[in-house]
């Protein structure tokens, strides 16, 4: 996997995906041993079927076994259950007026100079932000949150293997053990007296009498960490990328702001956050002509079905009217993604104030961009830009 998993496979995915996905829906790699699905009908079948894929990957007692998607009925119904009493839809969309005030500082602070990193100054800020206000944490604890983040996120050399794999573990150590420092004081606050923050309302959530453990709540933080600021901070930065390379689809937004909603889901497909996601299979399973046996170690690969031609017309095709759009970006089935209003939220309301703004944003450097370190998800890690007025633009 070391080519696959090279900073140009990195950074465009694609070909490489659409080369074996038209060789069969199956591939293993033989130097890990590990299996790869490649096709839309696939990857959402084994999403949706646990008694084939298990989604405990992490062996009890590992840095990620309290997490919820690496949990499989019934304890996941159960988990899923409390989160979902905390993390409502009603608490997500009362979020709607800080997000765009919190957007609108960050756009306020990059028009001061000529040139800002996207992604460091706007992208990784704000779910950041969103994240810390949500669980009532202070505001000045977004630079651990980051380095949290970043130390989970290289987890992923675990499964590609390589000479990181150690330094990965050490590292996400590390922030675990930082993390079970950091965050019994605030469950003990809540606990003594309930605020209106998330945090609050994990602790005090209840099913049938029974409460979330402080290692399961533990589980939810940092799984919130990662996929409440991963995801969204790449989302952003791919539809940056998306606009900059196709102008015409932001011509097109510009004369209908109605499609904003639509734009957000093409940009989850045509450049999926999150490209895989992790099985393991309970039993042998017949994929095609191949048969993947118990015990196999199967990564999802959610960006090749994204662009599968047989579900998408022109796949490699960034078309923000794109209609019907059943991407499977945040997954599918009972592990569908907790998070997915938040984060599309996130990009409708920062997408809407920065288009807003500016008429057009502007690579400063066009060598090929850096990606994210981590094969599984999906975006630059730094984009440096020119935000131009919308009054100063040449018409």
């Amino acid at each position: 996997m070391t080519t696959l998993f090279s900073e140009a496979y990195r950074r465009d995915p694609y070909p490489p995906l659409a080369s074996l996905r038209d060789r069969g829906p199956v591939f293993r790699d033989p130097a890990s041993g590990t299996w790869m699905l490649l096709r839309y009908d696939d990857v959402k079948r084994a999403l949706a079927n646990h008694d084939a894929f298990s989604s405990t990957v992490s062996p009890p007692g590992t840095l990620t076994s309290d997490w919820l998607i690496f949990a499989d009925p019934p304890r996941h119904a159960r988990l899923r259950a409390l989160i979902m009493r905390a993390f409502t839809p009603r608490a997500v969309a009362a979020l709607e007026h800080r997000i765009r005030a919190r957007v609108s500082m960050l756009l306020d602070d990059a028009e001061r100079g000529e040139e800002v990193d996207f992604v460091r100054d706007i992208a990784v800020p704000l779910p950041l932000a969103v994240i810390a206000e949500m669980l009532g944490a202070p505001t000045d604890d977004l630079t651990r949150f980051r380095s949290w983040t970043d130390a989970i996120v290289a987890l992923s050399h675990t499964v590609t293997g390589g000479p990181n794999v150690q330094r990965a573990v050490d590292g996400a150590r590390r922030a675990d053990t930082q993390m079970r420092e950091y965050l019994p004081s605030l469950i003990e606050e809540r606990r003594m007296q309930a605020r209106d923050d998330l945090l609050s309302r994990l602790v005090h959530a209840d099913l049938d009498g029974e409460r979330m453990s402080e290692n399961e709540i533990l589980g939810f933080f940092q799984l919130l960490l990662l996929a409440g600021h991963e995801t969204t901070t790449n989302l952003l930065g791919n539809a940056v990328l998306g606009f900059d390379e196709h102008p015409d689809q932001l011509a097109l937004l510009r004369a209908a702001p109605g499609l904003l909603e639509p734009a957000v889901e093409e940009v989850l497909r045509f450049r999926s956050p999150v490209q895989t996601v992790f099985r393991y299979t309970r039993r042998d399973v017949r994929v095609g002509d191949e048969t993947i046996p118990a015990g196999a170690m199967v990564l999802l690969m959610l960006g090749a079905a994204n662009r599968d031609p047989a579900r998408f017309d022109r796949p490699d095709r960034f078309d923000i009217a794109r209609d019907p759009n059943p991407h499977v970006g945040f997954g599918h089935g009972i592990h569908y993604c907790i998070g997915a209003p938040l984060a599309r939220l996130e990009a409708r309301v920062a997408l809407e104030e920065l288009y807003r703004r500016v008429e057009r944003v502007e690579r400063v450097d066009h060598s090929p961009w850096e990606p994210r370190e981590a094969f599984h998800v999906h975006g630059p890690s730094r984009l440096p830009v020119r935000l131009v007025p919308r009054q100063f633009s040449k018409r």
